[in-house]
């Protein structure tokens, strides 16, 4: 039980590393909380630093959610309940990271490494469908939204643990209440879309 204990620790400090906050401060000397959404994720990269970093931004914050499901798999076994502990304190870690006095992002793109993880073919199903939406609205909290409530609905039809269904049904209601304010300015027509840029010295909300 300690070991258990012991990964879903290390994997929320996995979790606490935020790329975007390290690579915005590194290449340009700025804290990206103080810019665009406020939002230390890939989107808000794309708006300060542009495409590059972004996607690596977008690359290192999967990778945090697939090893921390590996962690949680390597302690538990495949599908089990420390697998998706491992997974879901991945993404705390993101949105409240403890190096960064617990100001994090909104946790999509670990999300995406903890799902396509646990359950690769509804994840990649829900994924095409966010990634139509995102091209068509775009809209990045939309598709990000559409991902997660998608993908348990998917895992229903394909052979899933308990663990599994509920553990991605919790991180859907744990990223809703994340993106609450967008979902506002969605249906207001005031949400930030992709491609936007931030101008320089100001906070775009």
């Amino acid at each position: 039980m300690a070991f258990e204990l012991l990964v879903i620790v290390v994997s929320y400090l996995l979790g606490s590393v935020s790329f975007s906050v390290l690579l915005v401060r590194l290449l340009k000397g700025v804290d990206i909380r103080q810019y665009g959404s406020g939002n230390a994720g890939a989107t808000n990269t794309l708006r300060v630093l542009g495409k590059g970093p972004a996607i690596l931004v977008l690359v290192l914050d999967v990778l945090k959610g697939i090893a921390a499901i590996w962690l949680g798999t390597w302690a538990g076994g495949w599908g089990t309940w420390v697998a998706v502990a491992c997974g879901i304190a991945a993404i705390i870690g993101h949105n409240w990271p403890l190096y960064f006095h617990f100001r994090g992002g909104k946790g999509i793109a670990t999300t995406i490494g903890v799902m396509a993880t646990l359950c690769f073919w509804p994840a990649l199903i829900a994924g095409i469908i966010a990634i139509v939406s995102i091209v068509i609205t775009k809209y990045v909290s939309l598709g990000s939204l559409l991902f997660v409530a998608l993908t348990p609905v998917f895992l229903i039809f394909s052979g899933f643990t308990p663990p599994e269904l509920w553990g991605s049904i919790v991180i859907a209601i744990f990223a809703f209440w994340r993106h609450r304010s967008n979902i506002v300015k969605i249906i207001q027509g005031r949400e930030n879309k992709i491609g936007s840029k931030v101008k320089e010295g100001n906070r775009v909300v």
